[in-house]
């Protein structure tokens, strides 16, 4: 099972794109996130002429979270954070198979000591107890998303300016993954890859691409049940390099 997260940045101009992709890499799940279209608007009668079922979570311009199956059943679908009031479409969940995926567009949270990061930390800490929660029911588990935090210092392609005060990377934002990833989760892409410098979003200023000036903020994240299951992953930057593209590159894992 080829699972894969993608911010597409807005499916409405992106929807050529993902059904290229689709075609070309031909995952079986797909998380997506900032889809930026109401539910109505989905294209989910396009995307099942390409193969897939789709169940989905957006909003009018902002946020927007999707998950794709391809020859697999979608079952108990969850939207939104259970118990957390909250008005941005940012997350569903759902099974695929015998796999419990969970879809997140975490917030990105502006800069730090603003609301926005305030609103980040109380948000991560809500997925915490609900992620808790999933893992006692659904042992084989995958969270996916763009989780706007680079764990490391090799996440990023210089340290220096991505500080431990800096958003996306700041103390408080890297230790609520780490929460997360203690609660028996592995990052998937760092089971099989142990360089930095490999990244799956970059500005689209600057020349930031061409570069490599980027960060890892893609991630796919497998449950201690699924960890010897898991045989590849990886980021596919082709998306990237294409017309019109999305700033983001689709991250990956492959289980077996």
């Amino acid at each position: 099972m080829k699972i894969a997260s993608w911010n597409v940045n807005s499916l409405n101009v992106r929807l050529p794109q993902l059904q290229q992709w689709l075609a070309e890499f031909s995952p079986d799940v797909v998380g997506l996130q900032e889809t930026k279209l109401e539910d109505h608007r989905f294209p989910d009668d396009a995307l099942l002429e390409a193969g897939y079922r789709s169940v989905f979570h957006g909003q009018k311009t902002y946020n927007g979270v999707a998950i794709l199956a391809r020859d697999r059943s979608i079952a108990d679908v969850q939207v939104a954070i259970p118990g957390f009031d909250d008005p941005q479409a940012r997350a569903i969940a759902a099974t695929v198979g015998e796999v419990r995926i969970v879809n997140l567009y975490v917030v990105n949270g502006q800069d730090v000591g603003t609301e926005k990061y305030a609103y980040k930390l109380r948000w991560l800490e809500a997925v915490h107890a609900w992620l808790s929660d999933e893992l006692r029911r659904y042992p084989k588990l995958v969270v996916l998303g763009d989780f706007n935090i680079a764990p490391d210092a090799r996440d990023v392609h210089d340290p220096a300016v991505w500080n431990d005060d800096h958003i996306l990377t700041s103390t408080a934002e890297r230790e609520a993954l780490q929460r997360l990833l203690a609660l028996g989760l592995h990052d998937g892409f760092r089971l099989h890859n142990d360089e930095g410098g490999i990244f799956s979003w970059w500005d689209y200023r600057q020349a930031a691409f061409r570069r490599n000036l980027g960060l890892r903020i893609d991630l796919t994240l497998v449950s201690e049940g699924l960890r010897g299951a898991a045989v590849a992953s990886g980021i596919d930057r082709t998306p990237r390099q294409w017309e019109r593209p999305s700033d983001h590159a689709p991250a990956f894992v492959v289980l077996d």
